[in-house]
C-alpha cells in the first residue's frame, strides 16, 4: 500500500511537470504568434537592423571616434545597401518562424522562470522560499541585459565585421537570410543565457558543488571555457569575442563573491544550530 502511494506521488509530480510544461509552451507559442503577424516590424527594426547605417551603435562609435579626431569605418557604414539573398522557395516563411519561437522563448524567459519555481517551491521550507524570491526578478534582470549588451555591442560589431571582410575584390558577398538572422538570435539567445552565470554559482555553492576556493583556483581554466563559449556563439573575429568574454569574466568574479557569502551564511547557520 506504501508502495503504491509512492507511485502514485511520483506519477502527481510528473502530471504537475507536464502542466508545467504545457504553459511554458503555451506562452512562448502565443508570443511567436504574435511575433510572426508582425514579422515586417519585428524584422525591419529589430532583426535586420543592424544592415542600417543609421542604426545608433554606429553613430555612436562614429562619435566617439570622432571626438578623438580619428577617422572610423563607422562613419561610413556601406554593407546596408545590399540585400540579403532568399534562395529556396520557404526560406522566408520558415525563417519568420523559427525567428518568432526564439523571440518567444527570449521574451517569456521571466514566465519560465516563474513555472520553473512553482514547480520547485513546493519542496522548500518556508524560510528557503523567503530567500529565494528574488531569484526571478535577478535572473531575469541579468538575462535581459545580456539580450542588451549582444544586440548593442556583440551584434553590430560582428556584423560590421563579417560583412566587410573581403580576402580579394574578386569575391562579391551576397549573404542569405539564413546566416544573417541566425547570427543574430544565436548571439541573443547565447549570450543572454551566458549572463545567467551568478545564478548558476549561487546554486552549484548552495548545493555544496562549488565553493569560493574552487572558483579561484580554476579562474585561469574558466578563461579557456569562456573564451571557448564566446567562439561558439559569436562570429570568428577575435573582438567579438573579446568583448563577450570581457563581460562574462566579471560575472564569473561576481559569482565567487555570491558563492562566498552563500558559504558564510550556510556556516553561520550551522554554528547557531
Amino acid at each position: 500500500m506504501a508502495k503504491q502511494q509512492k507511485e502514485m506521488s511520483f506519477l502527481g509530480h510528473l502530471e504537475e511537470l507536464r502542466w508545467h510544461l504545457v504553459r511554458s509552451a503555451a506562452a512562448v507559442f502565443i508570443l511567436a504568434i504574435f511575433f510572426f503577424i508582425f514579422s515586417e516590424e519585428v524584422y525591419n527594426n529589430f532583426l535586420l537592423a543592424h544592415i542600417k547605417p543609421d542604426f545608433i551603435t554606429y553613430q555612436l562609435f562614429c562619435d566617439f571616434f570622432n571626438l578623438f579626431g580619428i577617422d572610423s569605418d563607422f562613419c561610413n557604414i556601406t554593407f546596408a545597401d545590399k540585400k540579403l539573398q532568399s534562395i529556396k522557395v520557404i526560406s522566408q516563411l520558415m525563417n519568420s518562424i523559427w525567428s518568432s519561437l526564439i523571440l518567444g522563448i527570449i521574451v517569456a524567459f521571466p514566465y519560465l522562470l516563474w513555472e520553473i519555481w512553482r514547480f520547485v517551491s513546493p519542496g522548500l521550507t518556508k524560510k528557503e522560499i523567503k530567500k529565494s524570491r528574488g531569484f526571478i526578478f535577478i535572473a531575469s534582470i541579468l538575462f535581459f541585459i545580456g539580450v542588451l549588451f549582444s544586440f548593442y555591442v556583440i551584434a553590430p560589431i560582428s556584423i560590421n565585421f563579417l560583412y566587410n571582410y573581403q580576402i580579394t575584390d574578386a569575391i562579391e558577398n551576397n549573404f542569405t537570410l539564413e546566416s544573417h538572422i541566425g547570427l543574430v538570435t544565436n548571439m541573443l539567445l547565447g549570450v543572454s543565457i551566458l549572463f545567467e552565470l551568478p545564478v548558476l554559482i549561487y546554486f552549484l555553492a548552495k548545493i555544496g558543488l562549488i565553493t569560493p576556493e574552487f572558483l579561484k583556483r580554476y579562474r585561469k581554466h574558466a578563461l579557456v571555457v569562456v573564451l571557448i563559449l564566446a567562439a561558439i556563439i559569436t562570429p570568428p573575429d577575435v573582438a567579438s569575442q573579446v568583448i563577450v568574454a570581457i563581460p562574462i569574466l566579471i560575472l564569473y568574479e561576481i559569482g565567487i563573491i555570491v558563492a562566498r557569502r552563500v558559504i558564510k551564511k550556510q556556516e553561520k547557520n550551522a554554528y547557531k544550530s
